[in-house]
């Protein structure tokens, strides 16, 4: 099981400790320090069953700034988010073939 986790994110942190008090081991990956490679991100996207636009932090002033409103295909979100890896969504919890973003943090259960 891995975690993408950012520890400065509150719901992060409590969907890491979600998994500790369940007993359960994880690789903790911190994204930000740990970029994603573009096949890597591809396959957690599919795992999730989503659009590249989907995994987005919309609320991030730089989505705001830069990208809201444009016509950006779905295959051109992943490498803004390879860029600007604060625009993806947090935590995502993968274990196998199935991923979820851990929001809320009970959400883990559909991969344990």
């Amino acid at each position: 099981m891995i975690i993408y986790h950012n520890p400065r994110c509150t719901k992060s942190r409590e969907g890491l400790q979600y998994i500790q008090e369940k007993g359960k081991a994880a690789e903790v990956r911190e994204y930000l320090k740990e970029a994603f490679s573009k096949e890597e991100l591809k396959e957690v996207i599919q795992k999730l069953g989503i659009q590249p636009s989907e995994l987005l932090r919309k609320n991030e002033q730089i989505y705001k700034d830069q990208y809201k409103g444009k016509d950006i295909k779905e295959e051109e979100w992943i490498d803004i988010m390879l860029e600007n890896p604060k625009l993806i969504e947090r935590p995502i919890v993968v274990n196998g073939n199935k991923a979820v973003i851990a929001r809320p943090k009970e959400k883990i259960e559909e991969v344990l």
